[in-house]
């Protein structure tokens, strides 16, 4: 007797991009992904649910069908954070659901081995006020079931004072857009995959979907996105990312 799939509805809108991902499968098993990703800059708060409708639409279940809700915990625009957080927890505290943050970082290192190869990859992201968000992670695939783990502390920081972990990485992300500025070391270490990724809720999904099989789950009541930066109310000249 077959048993019903497990499922994770993930969000993200942590950068220009706005992303819903559905993940349905076994435990232990790499399951399937369905979504929509688009970027749609300052458009999160009115395409998000409509693009959860539709990710459940055409997978012909209910919200009431899934079994948590997963999103990008950060670190990423702070307004984007706050509405697919704010999104996500309020379905889940609708259709009474535990949660599941992912990080932003780890997601786009997953998305840098998409084709199954894995490695070390270095995540970044452009944190304005000439900064960036980077982690490093070693990513691996086992039968299609992803592994990430942190190969350092995410960080806030100069793209000048960027040092890498030992050995060559994957570069991938907008923080790459300072390249030039990083240290003659750090480039000698990179091979640049992308600079123009933003996360995506498939990663998120693949990743909760792990969370979820190993029950590590949290109440929509304890929801906190993760900003990195502790002044979250300046604003760059630059303007904001989303």
């Amino acid at each position: 007797m077959n048993m019903r799939p497990l499922r994770v509805l993930a969000l993200d809108a942590s950068s220009s991009a706005c992303s819903v991902a559905l993940w349905q499968g076994q435990p232990g098993s790499a399951g399937t992904l369905s979504g929509l990703y688009e970027v749609a800059p300052r458009q999160h708060m009115r395409k998000l649910l409509p693009m959860v409708d539709t990710v459940l639409s055409q997978a012909g279940i209910a919200l009431a069908d899934v079994d948590a809700l997963a999103y990008g915990v950060g670190p990423g625009s702070f307004t984007g954070l706050r509405i697919a957080a704010g999104t996500a927890q309020g379905l889940a505290f609708g259709a009474d659901k535990p949660m599941i943050g992912i990080s932003t970082l780890a997601a786009l290192a997953l998305q840098a081995c998409r084709e199954g190869e894995g490695g070390q990859v270095c995540a970044a992201l452009d944190a304005r006020m000439d900064e960036i968000y980077v982690g490093c992670f070693a990513v691996e695939r086992n039968e299609g079931i992803p592994q990430v783990t942190a190969l350092d502390q995410e960080q806030v920081i100069a793209p000048q004072q960027l040092t890498l972990p030992a050995g060559t990485l994957r570069a991938i992300g907008a923080g790459f857009g300072y390249l030039e500025r990083m240290p003659e070391q750090t480039r000698q270490q990179l091979v640049l995959h992308t600079s123009d990724a933003e996360p995506d809720a498939r990663e998120i999904a693949q990743l909760a979907a792990l969370e979820l099989v190993a029950q590590r789950l949290h109440s929509p009541a304890d929801v906190q996105p993760v900003y990195l930066r502790n002044n979250v109310a300046h604003r760059s000249t630059r303007g904001p990312l989303d």
